[in-house]
């Protein structure tokens, strides 16, 4: 898995509410930013893959506000492909405080991938240059991991004990 840079963002004023605060749906709006960066960092920005005729809706989007990020605070948007399967996308994001290294909101988005009639597209079959960048991207599946069976765990045991 490739690591991929954080987005910084420098709070501006009118992100801010009556008490100097970022107002919650700010966060949101930076998500997006740290979405769009990437993707064209990796050279597939929303522009590249709408001339491909890829789009890439929200389905889902959800914030956890754990402590306030006030004005003229810098934040470092951390972004991970949580999950991806060729037709759907789970993007994480964290918004750490420069200063303290402390993290102040963890988010997700979820979304998938559609065609100009706003048909379902499978990347790894349609569009294998996409498939493949966000493979690079995308954390190890934990889900598919397969639990050891009771033989593998007696072959495991029967390696240590011959060492």
């Amino acid at each position: 898995m490739k690591r991929i840079r954080s987005y910084e963002h420098k709070v501006q004023y009118y992100e801010t509410d009556q008490m100097r605060i970022v107002h919650h749906s700010n966060y949101i709006k930076w998500f997006e930013e740290a979405r769009t960066d990437f993707l064209e960092r990796v050279g597939m920005g929303y522009d590249v893959m709408e001339k491909k005729g890829i789009y890439c809706p929200v389905l889902e989007i959800n914030a956890n506000y754990l402590r306030m990020v006030e004005f003229g605070d810098t934040v470092q948007i951390k972004l991970t492909i949580k999950t991806y399967n060729g037709i759907k996308l789970i993007v994480g994001y964290q918004v750490k405080s420069e200063e303290t290294g402390l993290i102040h909101c963890i988010g997700e988005s979820k979304h998938c991938f559609l065609n100009e009639k706003m048909q379902p597209v499978f990347l790894k079959k349609d569009f294998k240059e996409f498939h493949e960048l966000f493979m690079e991207y995308s954390e190890p599946a934990k889900q598919n991991r397969k639990k050891p069976t009771e033989q593998t765990k007696i072959k495991k045991r029967r390696i240590k004990n011959e060492n």
